[in-house]
């Protein structure tokens, strides 16, 4: 993953209601908006990023810690509209807004986690058995097949993002997790949610079984 060389630059954002972006993550966009087409079409001229931002849809909010996302691959259709594939890149967080239209710009800091001298790996080993166990009882709870993703990333920090990218329906909790700037914190969070929910899904598991 390509980290940015400067600490501080100006940033095109694109707002998304209850969407989390992580860094090493896909996320496909349909552009269809004026003023986001223009946003595409001056960033396709650049480096083709742009700072993606969740927006709580209860209180209208704007988060102001995002990921950095790189369009990938892009095509057009008849009626000018756009479809975007862009990857997760760098973490930011908007220092200022430096203007609102056409669409809106701001002055950002990159952010990353802090440095950790303890080893991660069996607490990252315990947070990728907990999800394949979710998994597991997710399918046998519904009754079909989940195969579980073979290309899940080897490095606790990866994986803290991943894991997180994961966890669906729960966009104000993913905020929390990308605003996290320690992986320990990130991983340890994650092994309660996983857990709690592990657990709930072998309870209603059982109680299937015995009604059966």
């Amino acid at each position: 993953m390509d980290t940015p060389s400067v600490a501080v630059r100006e940033l095109p954002l694109f707002p998304l209601p209850e969407l989390v972006l992580f860094p090493g993550r896909q996320l496909p966009l349909h552009i269809f908006e004026l003023r986001y087409r223009m946003l595409m079409n001056t960033i396709l001229q650049g480096d083709r990023r742009f700072g993606v931002l969740m927006i709580d849809p209860s209180t209208g909010e704007i988060a102001k810690v995002g990921c950095c996302a790189e369009i990938i691959r892009y095509q057009r259709t008849s009626d000018d509209r756009m479809e975007i594939m862009t990857l997760g890149q760098q973490r930011f967080r908007v220092l200022d807004c430096v203007r609102e239209t056409p669409y809106r710009v701001g002055l950002v800091e990159w952010i990353e986690d802090d440095p950790t001298e303890e080893s991660l790996e069996p607490l990252a080993n315990e947070v990728d058995q907990l999800l394949r166990d979710v998994v597991r009882l997710s399918g046998k709870l519904t009754s079909q097949e989940i195969k579980f993703p073979k290309d899940t990333p080897a490095l606790p920090l990866e994986l803290s993002y991943w894991v997180a990218s994961t966890l669906h329906g729960v966009a104000s909790e993913q905020q929390s997790l990308l605003e996290m700037q320690n992986t320990l914190s990130r991983l340890e969070r994650e092994a309660e949610i996983l857990t709690s929910t592990r657990n709930n899904l072998a309870a209603r598991t059982a109680l299937k079984d015995v009604l059966k």
